[in-house]
Order: C-alpha cells, then sequence, then structure tokens
C-alpha cells in the first residue's frame, strides 16, 4: 500500500493525474482495517476524490470525498478544507440523493444497479438524466421512484416499504380444464356462514339493552318490594297509634317530628318515594326491553346483513285451546 501512495503522491505532483488515480485507487482498495488506520483510509478516498475531479470524473469524485469528509476528524484541517473543496466543485456536475428506506435491511438499486451496501439513509450522486430507484425486502412490496436528475441539485426522498398482506401468494400455474372440474366435484360445497349480528355495532347495542333492562327491572322490583314492607310496617304502627282511640285522618298532621306520628310520617314518605322509584324503574325496564326485542325483528340489511327477513319466518298457530303466532329465526 504505502508503495502505491508513494507513486500517487510524485504522479499528482507532477500533474499526471491519470498515473496517480490508478496508484491511489490501488492503495484505497488495498486499505481495509486490519492493516491501516481511519485517518489513512480517508486520506487515501480524499486523494482518489481529487485525481478523479481533475479527470471530471465528477459522480466518482464526490463520492470518494464525500466518504473521506465523514471521517472528518481523523484528518488534519489543511486535508479537510482540500477535500471540502473538491467536494463543493464535484457537486456542481452531479445530482445528490438524500434516500431513507425502512426497512434498513432492503436492497436498493439505481438504474437497475446494486448500490453496494445497506443503511437506512443513503447519500447518492448521480450523473444528470433520468433515473430509476427501486427499493425491495423480503416479505415487503417493492418501491419505485423515477425522476430527472439535475446537476447541482438536492433530492430528498422517503420510500417506505408496505408488509405484504398475509392472504397475498405467488401466483401458481394454471390447472387444465379437466383437473378443475375433477377438484371442484369431488370438493366438498363449503356454505359461508352468515356473520352473527352480535359481532357488528347492532348486536353491542342489543346486549347493552338486555343488560340495562334486567338491571332496571331488578332495582324496580327491589324498590317496590321494599314499599310493600315498609307499607305492612306503617300499617302496623298506625293500628298501634289508633287502637282504643278516638281517631280521625287528621290526627298526626300536626304531631312533632319526634313523636309516634312524626316516625309514621316518616315511615310514609319512604314507602311513597320506593314505591314512586320503583314503579319509574319498572316502566324504563319495560320501555328498554320492547326496544330491545324490536331490534331482533328489525330488518339490518342496509347494515350489511343478511335481511330479516331471510332470518326469521313467522307463522300462525291455532290450536284447541288458544291461537297466536309461532317466531322461528336465528340470532
Amino acid at each position: 500500500m504505502k508503495d502505491h501512495v508513494r507513486r500517487g503522491r510524485r504522479a499528482r505532483d507532477a500533474g499526471q493525474w491519470a498515473e496517480a488515480y490508478a496508484a491511489y485507487k490501488a492503495a484505497f482498495e488495498a486499505a481495509d482495517p486490519a492493516s491501516s488506520t481511519e485517518r489513512e483510509r480517508a486520506e487515501l478516498a480524499g486523494e482518489l476524490g481529487l485525481c478523479e475531479l481533475a479527470l471530471r470524473r465528477y459522480r466518482d469524485a464526490a463520492e470518494h470525498l464525500a466518504f473521506s469528509l465523514e471521517q472528518r476528524t481523523a484528518l488534519p484541517l489543511a486535508l479537510q478544507l482540500r477535500f471540502e473543496k473538491g467536494e463543493r466543485e464535484a457537486t456542481k456536475h452531479v445530482a445528490t440523493l438524500v434516500l431513507s428506506v425502512d426497512p434498513p435491511d432492503a436492497e436498493v438499486l439505481v438504474d437497475g444497479k446494486w448500490v453496494g451496501r445497506v443503511a437506512r439513509t443513503y447519500k447518492l450522486f448521480l450523473e444528470p438524466g433520468q433515473r430509476i430507484v427501486r427499493a425491495s425486502a423480503p416479505g415487503r412490496e417493492d418501491r419505485f421512484h423515477e425522476f430527472g436528475a439535475v446537476a447541482a441539485t438536492r433530492y430528498n426522498v422517503r420510500m417506505p416499504l408496505a408488509r405484504l398482506a398475509v392472504s397475498q401468494a405467488p401466483e401458481s400455474a394454471p390447472a387444465s380444464p379437466k383437473a378443475t372440474q375433477e377438484t371442484r366435484s369431488s370438493s366438498p360445497v363449503v356454505r359461508a356462514r352468515a356473520p352473527s349480528p352480535w359481532a357488528s355495532w347492532p348486536g353491542t347495542l342489543r346486549i347493552a339493552g338486555i343488560t340495562a333492562t334486567t338491571a332496571t327491572l331488578s332495582a324496580g322490583a327491589v324498590l317496590m318490594i321494599r314499599a310493600s314492607s315498609l307499607d305492612g310496617d306503617a300499617r302496623e304502627q298506625r293500628d298501634g297509634l289508633t287502637r282504643g282511640r278516638t281517631s280521625s285522618s287528621s290526627m298526626c298532621w300536626q304531631a312533632s317530628r319526634r313523636s309516634s306520628c312524626g316516625a309514621l310520617r316518616r315511615l310514609l314518605d319512604e314507602r311513597n318515594l320506593s314505591d314512586g322509584l320503583g314503579t319509574a324503574l319498572l316502566i324504563t325496564g319495560g320501555v328498554l326491553g320492547a326496544a330491545t326485542a324490536a331490534s331482533f325483528f328489525t330488518d339490518l340489511s342496509f347494515l350489511g346483513h343478511s335481511p330479516a327477513q331471510e332470518r326469521i319466518h313467522v307463522s300462525p298457530v291455532a290450536t284447541g285451546r288458544e291461537t297466536g303466532v309461532r317466531i322461528e329465526g336465528s340470532w
């Protein structure tokens, strides 16, 4: 490698750019991380880029100078300035593409040629003209981006690759008509099951309606039972107050709240409150129950389900003792 570097310097100082290019290219290809330092590799890439710039190989020059300046901290300031000046001159003649891909291990090709490395973000230098960029990865859809590259112009492109659908599979060769007919005749017919009415928002509302109806009716029944119990207690207390006395309907109106009549009034108020709330809850539960029951007979075909007429059958029934209707269906 050192011999190539010495030959490259002599040719560069003599203005023999083709010879200098060949020597620096050989030295750069021979420099690997095991036998060279980061500074040596960065310096070789920069010198090679300057040779390519002198030979008007602008795209290669921009790539090598950009690679060198990625390790600028390893370079002396004088070399940094030389290489930065060369990169500015080279990028005047090429287009700069900053490409982001996802997933980062996607394969990237420009005009059908692999870029030679894998990264999440690429900084590529392209000759002016029409260019096609393709990114592909296993289990992902390919992405393409076509654009007209203009010199001294920077392009920022994002190419996220969408996942392939699980059901998507490569197409197989078409079978013969005879084989297709035999397959159809031997395969049992599988009928598609209608979607369950519980698997949609009407089904959710029905469940909520049934739950609310049950809770409301239960609470109303408890309150009515309590009102009946309080009524019995009030009747016993009233009988105790009037036993052996001449009573009237207004005998407790002006009594103190702490007296026996006051306790009786409180008991009657509690009974009336429980009775009123219980009645209201029972009425509400009945309304909710009626609405929920009606939903089972409603045609939901406009929601994408099978029409109610196909799922519910109503037929009259008459016996010796009673008449009515019989309802059969799938809910």
